[in-house]
């Protein structure tokens, strides 16, 4: 196995029963890093302190992870042109922070019937944004909703 001291210097190549032995003359634990290398990497070191360091080094990467922030833009069939072109800069600066958007079209009574046209509003809403985003897959209907998600570039 390949040996690795307590300084982080590299020993080389030895026998593990030869590692354990030194990792005894140093009262420390003999870990095992990589065993699925070739040859296997161990580590001369106190267990307990490379478990706290580990845990710190998890927490650390957790803290950088940013949780994706999901915002909803609610439209209707018969939405104006106006009030699109308001719709359609909210979600450009949703996306410009990096947020996902989720594009809902409710349809009231009878619309429900002409999906198509709840398609095309969707459509230039999409056009409005394709700078900064892009969708996700295709507009969906959920119930009465024709959902759709729109991720940044």
């Amino acid at each position: 196995m390949r040996l690795i001291d307590d300084q982080g210097e590299q020993l080389g190549i030895v026998k593990t029963f030869d590692a354990l032995a030194r990792a005894r003359e140093k009262g420390l634990d003999l870990i095992l890093i990589s065993p699925g290398a070739t040859p296997p990497v161990a580590k001369i070191s106190d267990f307990g302190k490379f478990k706290y360091q580990q845990t710190k080094h998890e927490k650390e990467a957790r803290k950088s992870q940013r949780a994706s922030v999901l915002k909803e833009i609610k439209l209707s069939a018969k939405i104006g042109e106006h009030d699109l072109m308001v719709r359609v800069d909210h979600a450009n600066e949703f996306l410009k922070k990096k947020y996902k958007i989720k594009v809902s079209l409710f349809f009231k009574g009878r619309e429900v019937t002409h999906k198509e046209i709840g398609e095309r509003v969707i459509q230039r809403l999409i056009d409005g944004v394709a700078d900064l985003g892009m969708p996700e897959g295709i507009a969906k209907m959920e119930g009465r909703n024709l959902v759709l998600i729109v991720v940044p570039k």
